[in-house]
C-alpha cells in the first residue's frame, strides 16, 4: 500500500513537471507569434510604440494559457508517461501488481487541479487582462471604439451623426423592452430614451428626450420627443425620425466578448442580456465550456496515458504518440464544430460545450481498459 502511494506521488510529480513545462513553452511560443503579428499591425501606426505593443501582447498571455491548457496537459502527459515507460518504471510497477488505475489517480488529480485553477482562478485574471488588451488594441491599432454597453439596466449606443456637423456622433441611451428574444423583422424598442448629439470633439450640440423609441430599418422613431438645443431652448413635443446604421443584429454582436468576462461574472451578464431581449447563447456556451474544463483536463491526462503507456518492446511507440497528438487535434476540431452548432442553435448549449469532454473521456477510458484489461 505504501509503495503504491509512493509511486502515485512520484508519477504525479513527473506529470506535473512535464505539463507545466509544456504549458510554459507553448504559451511563450504562441505569445511570440502574437507579438510579431501585433508589431506588423503597429508598423502603420506611428503612435503605437514598442512598449505599447509589448504590453498588449503581455496582457494576452493568461488568455492564451487558458486556451491551450487542455492541449498542454495532453502533450505534457504523453511526454511524462513516455519517459516513464521508456525507463521501464511503469512496466516494473505493473509487473509488481500495481494497477494502472492506481498510479494514474495522481496525474488525474493534478489535471483536475489545473482545470479548477483555470476555471476559478486564471479565468478572472485572463478576462480582465484581455479586456484591457482589447481596449488598447481598439484605441491604438484599430482606431475604433466599442459600440454598445449595458450599465444599470440601461443600454448605451454610439453611432455616427452628420446631421449637424461633419464627423459628429450621437449617443443613445434607454431601457430595452423585449418580452421575447429578438428575431429578424422584430422591432427593437427602448423606453426612457435620451439622445445626445455631439460634435467631433465631443461638444454638445443638442439633446432629445423621448418616452419611447423604436429601431426601424435605417432610422430611430422617437415617439413624443422633445428636442433641447445648445441654448437650452425646447422644441415642441412630436414624433421624430433619426437616421441610423444600427440594426438589432449589430447591437447584439457588439456586446462584450465572452472571453472578456470572468467565470464569476458570466451568470449575471447572461441574465442582463436575456432580460434585455438579446441572445446570450455565446456567453452560455463559454460558461459551460469553463465548467467542463476540469473534466476535460482529467480526460486529457487519461488520454495521454492511454496513448503513451505501451511498452517500447512491442514497437509502434512513435505511431501511438502521433495518434495521441492527432486525437488532441480531433477533439479541438470537434470543440470548434460543436461550438458553431451551439451558437447557431442547432445543438443545445450544454451538449455543444460538453461533447468534446465526453468524447475525450470515453476514448481515454476505452484505451485504458484495452491496455489494462485487454
Amino acid at each position: 500500500m505504501t509503495m503504491a502511494i509512493t509511486l502515485t506521488l512520484y508519477v504525479a510529480r513527473r506529470f506535473l513537471g512535464a505539463t507545466f513545462a509544456m504549458l510554459a513553452g507553448l504559451t511563450l511560443l504562441i505569445g511570440l507569434f502574437d507579438f510579431i503579428e501585433l508589431l506588423r499591425r503597429a508598423s502603420t501606426r506611428p503612435e503605437a510604440s514598442f512598449a505599447l505593443v509589448a504590453s498588449i501582447a503581455g496582457l494576452r498571455v493568461p488568455y492564451v494559457s487558458l486556451q491551450i491548457l487542455p492541449f498542454a496537459i495532453l502533450l505534457g502527459g504523453i511526454l511524462a508517461f513516455w519517459r516513464l515507460t521508456r525507463s521501464s518504471e511503469l512496466v516494473v510497477a505493473r509487473a509488481a501488481g500495481i494497477s494502472a488505475w492506481g498510479f494514474l489517480s495522481g496525474p488525474v488529480l493534478v489535471a483536475l487541479a489545473f482545470g479548477i485553477l483555470g476555471t476559478a482562478g486564471i479565468s478572472p485574471l485572463a478576462s480582465a487582462m484581455l479586456a484591457r488588451a482589447e481596449r488598447l488594441d481598439y484605441a491604438y491599432l484599430r482606431n475604433t471604439a466599442g459600440l454598445t454597453a449595458l450599465a444599470g439596466g440601461r443600454l448605451w449606443l454610439r453611432q455616427a451623426d452628420r446631421g449637424l456637423e461633419p464627423g459628429g456622433v450621437a449617443i443613445v441611451s434607454g431601457r430595452p423592452q423585449a418580452e421575447r428574444r429578438l428575431r429578424p423583422g422584430t422591432d427593437f424598442t427602448m423606453t426612457d430614451v435620451s439622445l445626445w448629439r455631439l460634435s467631433a470633439n465631443d461638444r454638445p450640440l443638442a439633446r432629445i428626450e423621448a418616452p419611447r423609441a423604436r429601431l426601424l430599418p435605417g432610422r430611430w422613431l422617437l415617439e413624443e420627443a422633445v428636442t433641447f438645443n445648445a441654448d437650452h431652448s425646447a422644441g415642441p413635443r412630436q414624433d421624430l425620425s433619426f437616421p441610423t446604421d444600427l440594426t438589432p443584429d449589430r447591437i447584439e454582436n457588439s456586446f462584450a466578448s465572452p472571453d472578456t468576462l470572468s467565470f464569476w461574472a458570466l451568470p449575471d451578464f447572461i441574465a442582463v442580456l436575456e432580460q434585455a431581449g438579446f441572445s446570450a447563447v455565446r456567453h452560455r456556451l463559454h460558461f459551460q465550456s469553463l465548467l467542463s474544463l476540469p473534466v476535460l483536463a482529467a480526460a486529457m491526462a487519461l488520454l495521454a496515458a492511454g496513448f503513451s503507456m505501451r511498452p517500447s518492446r512491442r514497437g509502434g511507440v512513435a505511431q501511438m504518440i502521433g495518434a495521441g497528438v492527432a486525437a488532441g487535434f480531433a477533439l479541438f476540431m470537434l470543440d470548434r464544430i460543436t461550438g458553431e452548432f451551439g451558437e447557431a442553435g442547432t445543438l443545445p448549449v450544454q451538449l455543444a460545450a460538453w461533447a468534446p469532454t465526453i468524447a475525450g473521456l470515453l476514448l481515454a477510458l476505452a484505451l485504458l481498459l484495452h491496455l489494462e484489461d485487454g
